[in-house]
C-alpha cells in the first residue's frame, strides 16, 4: 500500500517548523516503522510522533512502548525498518511427530510425569501439556494420564 505525508513549512527567519500532516492509507507495522523513522529525521519527538501515529492510524497504531523502542533504534543509529529475525526454537513444537512422540510416552507409562515427559522429548512443561490435553485429549487422574471420554465408572 501507498503512503504519503502532505508538510507545511512556517519559516521565520532561523525558527523553522515542519509541521507534518499525515494521511496513511497502510496499516503495517513495518510501513508505520518508516513514518516513525521520517518524524526521527525530521526531528520530532517520540511523543509527538506517537500522537501522529495515534491521528493517522486510530485503532491500528502501534502500542506507544513499540514507537518509543523503535525511535530509539534509530536513536542509536539503526537504519533498517525491517524487524529482527527471531533466533531459536519456536516456542511450540507442537507437530505431528512430537505428538506421536509424547503418545508413545503416556501409552508405554501412564504414571509418567508431564515435567518427566517434556524432558525426555526436550520441550517445555507448557508445550507437553498443551499436547497432552488439547491433542491427545488425555487428563491426569489419580496419578494416570487416561483419555478423556471415559465415563466416571470407566476411569
Amino acid at each position: 500500500m501507498a503512503a504519503f505525508a502532505q508538510l507545511a513549512v512556517v519559516g521565520r527567519g532561523s525558527n523553522t517548523c515542519v509541521y507534518v500532516i499525515a494521511i496513511f492509507t497502510m496499516c503495517e507495522s513495518t510501513e508505520q516503522c518508516i513514518c516513525i523513522n521520517f518524524c526521527f529525521k525530521i526531528r520530532k519527538t517520540a511523543t509527538e510522533t506517537y500522537q501522529l501515529l495515534q491521528q493517522a492510524y486510530s485503532e491500528d497504531a502501534m502500542g506507544r512502548t513499540q514507537v518509543f523502542d523503535w525511535f530509539h533504534r534509530f536513536k542509536d543509529g539503526r537504519t533498517s525498518v525491517e524487524s529482527d529475525s527471531s533466533s531459536g526454537r519456536p516456542s511450540t513444537l507442537r507437530n505431528k511427530e512430537m505428538i506421536a512422540k509424547v503418545g508413545t510416552i503416556v501409552c508405554n507409562n501412564r504414571r509418567v510425569t508431564v515435567r518427566e515427559i517434556a524432558d525426555d522429548c526436550g520441550i517445555s512443561v507448557g508445550s507437553c501439556d498443551a499436547i497432552l490435553t488439547d491433542d491427545l485429549h488425555v487428563k491426569r487422574v489419580c496419578a494416570k494420564f487416561v483419555p478423556c471420554l471415559l465415563t466416571d465408572d470407566q476411569r
